[in-house]
């Protein structure tokens, strides 16, 4: 899977890990793939989504927010 469909899940604050962990599913059942959870830092996960699940998923009401990707790489100067 491409890096252009990777996203970054934020679920509201009132959805429990149970129904992201059922979200989580849907993805891998949709064709999707989750590659990181983010239980203590964010409620949600990141995921490549295929653009049909995406779609599904930004008309849900448990999703707080949905934002693209950007892996972070440490800049080291000397």
């Amino acid at each position: 899977m491409s890096e252009h469909n990777r996203y970054i899940v934020v679920f509201k604050k009132n959805i429990t890990k149970e129904q992201i962990d059922k979200f989580a599913d849907e993805v891998d059942n949709n064709g999707g793939k989750v590659t990181n959870r983010y239980d203590s830092v964010l409620n949600g996960f990141a995921a490549h989504l295929p653009d049909s699940y995406f779609q599904n998923l930004q008309e849900d009401d448990a999703i707080d927010y949905i934002g693209a990707y950007c892996p972070l790489h440490p800049l080291i100067t000397y």
